[in-house]
Parts: structure tokens; sequence; C-alpha cells
């Protein structure tokens, strides 16, 4: 079939695995990094598909990590960012508003900041700051296309000063993951199982289920990417949350509202084992107005299985705007609320 892609976002889908290989080698040696022990919190401050790399950071390395990590997606800097802060500053552009003004608060309050980005304002403040810097490759259009090449530098520099041990081991499992999954995907055309997916998907509405921060965060992508490339309304949450509130919504809900929406469950291996029982009774409740898509990731450890759903639902979402005759390059409401914003 012909495929809208203007700005070649289905190229840019197959160039995940490099993405991440390359980001982590451009990311060893920083100089100017803080020593582990000096450091009492991290905040990842970015939006968007920028943002995105700090929730990756919080689902697979919070917990291995011996202090808080925080993820800040506004203007507001924490008012703990402190000397003893690593503050990472993430955007593909280096002129996203509201991480110019968290970063420069948090370093003003004097954190130790790294700055991954792509040049803009964010650059020529780091380099004022002296802050260590992180490239993000010139060439890709939109900052969603850049996940790969944004998400691993905090991983690999947590390793480096000694805050997260087998960051690299579990980087290269992600790598060979991502390249099984791309070359299936990408070979595979409209007969894969992610086109299978958006075909399933249809016009619908798609309400996407994770479990635990893995899942959660690779839910929130698939939101996202539905939002941005398919330019299509879409709903994301989490287990074991959403069985404290949404659960009643399914329960409640009417077979012509069902019919209107998509469930898609996103499981992976480090699931609690209560929250995979919680995914078998909520989908009791789902079956009983629509049918539910399950995806399950593949890989071995969680930011392998992470990015396993991740390019898994970029693809999902591509496609979705292919059978959709939607062009997945061009946001333009997100034009023209920035030039609206500007004015």
């Amino acid at each position: 079939m012909t495929v809208l892609d203007s700005v070649g976002m289905f190229a840019l889908a197959e160039t995940w695995p490099d993405q991440v290989a390359q980001a982590a080698a451009a990311s060893r040696g920083l100089p100017g990094l803080p020593r582990g022990e000096d450091v009492e919190a991290v905040v990842v401050l970015g939006m968007g598909g920028s943002g995105m790399a700090g929730d990756v950071l919080a689902a697979v390395a919070a917990p291995l990590v011996p202090v808080p990590v925080t993820v800040v997606k506004s203007y507001e800097c924490p008012a703990f960012v402190g000397e003893s802060t690593l503050a990472f500053a993430v955007s593909a552009s280096g002129d996203t508003e509201e991480t110019i003004q968290a970063a420069s608060d948090a370093a003003v309050a004097g954190a130790r900041m790294v700055v991954v980005t792509g040049g803009g304002e964010l650059g020529r403040l780091a380099a004022s700051w002296g802050a260590p810097k992180v490239s993000v490759p010139a060439g890709i259009p939109q900052p969603r296309a850049a996940l790969g090449s944004m998400a691993v530098p905090p991983l690999v520099v947590l390793e480096e000063i000694g805050l997260l041990r087998g960051g690299s081991h579990w980087v290269g499992e992600a790598v060979e993951q991502l390249t099984r999954r791309r070359d299936q995907l990408a070979t595979q055309g409209d007969s894969s199982p992610a086109a299978e997916v958006a075909r399933r998907i249809g016009s619908r509405v798609p309400v996407v289920h994770g479990g635990g921060a893995v899942g959660a965060a690779a839910a929130t992508r698939w939101r996202t990417q539905v939002n941005e490339n398919a330019e299509r309304l879409a709903f994301s949450s989490a287990e074991p949350e959403l069985c404290h509130n949404e659960v009643v919504g399914w329960a409640g809900a009417a077979p012509a509202i069902g019919g209107a929406l998509a469930a898609v469950a996103l499981r992976h291996d480090g699931e609690h084992p209560q929250v995979s029982r919680r995914f078998d009774l909520v989908s009791e409740l789902i079956g009983r107005v629509t049918d539910l898509i399950e995806v399950r990731a593949e890989g071995d450890g969680d930011l392998a299985q992470l990015l396993d759903l991740v390019i898994f639902g970029d693809y999902v979402s591509l496609w979705l705007a292919a059978f959709a005759g939607v062009d997945p390059g061009p946001v333009e409401a997100l034009v023209e609320l920035k030039r609206n914003l500007s004015s």
C-alpha cells in the first residue's frame, strides 16, 4: 500500500536500536559529573517526547538507584532541588520553554546539571553553566522520534557515577531486543503484528493499560504516539491504580459505548503477581463491553521489555495513521499552540 509519510517517520522508527547504541556511547566518559556519594536526589526535566526520557528512567532505574528519582513536566522546579541534586534537562530542540525555565531555576539552586539536547537555548545555557552535554543527533524532525537518543544518557550517567550498577549490560540487552523487534516489524510491513493490532483498533479510541511502572511508561508512550502520529484521541492508565477508579467505568459501560473503545493490555515479565491477577479480573469486565487486545513484551530485563513495548506501539501508531491516510509527521495543532503562546 502507498503510505503518506512526508518526513520519514517509518524510517525513523527503524533507527531505534542504532539510537540507543549511539546514545550510550556518546554518554560515556563525560567530564564534570558529580560523585555518586554527593548526589541525594535525581530530577529529570522535560516535556513531551523529551520528557518521556524521564519516564523511562523512573520506570527502570528508580527501583535500583539508592536516591529518589523525580520526573518534572512543568515550568516549576521542585523546592528540594539544591547542591546535592543531579538534574537532567532534556529537550530535543533545546527551546522547550517549560524545560528552559525549570532547568534555569535548578541551575540557580545549585543543582549539578547534565543536559541532553540538540542545541537551541538549552544548549547555550549548558555551555554557560559548564554542564556536561549529550547531543541529540541532528536531522530528526520530531522529538518523539528521538526518544532512543534521549532516554539512554541518564541511565549511562547514573552508572558512570556509581548509582546504577549494570546499566551498560541492560542497555546492551535493549539494543538486541530492539534490533529483533525492528527487523520483524519493518520487514513485514502491513502484514506485521503491529499493523494487525492497528487493524484491530480500527477507528476506535484506544484505551491502553500497563502494569506497574514499566507498563505505565509504555502505556503513556502508546497514548502520546497515537495522539501525535495518528492525530487521534487515546487514553492510558496502569494497574493496580486503575482498579481503584477506572474499573468502575468499565463495569458500568454499555456495549454501545464499549464499541467505540479498543482496550489494549501491555504485559511484561516484571509484573507483580497481584498485578497479573488484576489484569485477568479486569479483562473479564472489559470483555463484557468490548474486545481486549494484548501485547506482550519480549527481551531480557526491564529496559529491554519497556523499549520493546515502546517500539511496538510506535509502529502501531504509524499504521493507524497509514490506514487512515494521515501524515504522521506534521503536528499542526502543536505548532499553532506554540505560535499563539509566543504572540
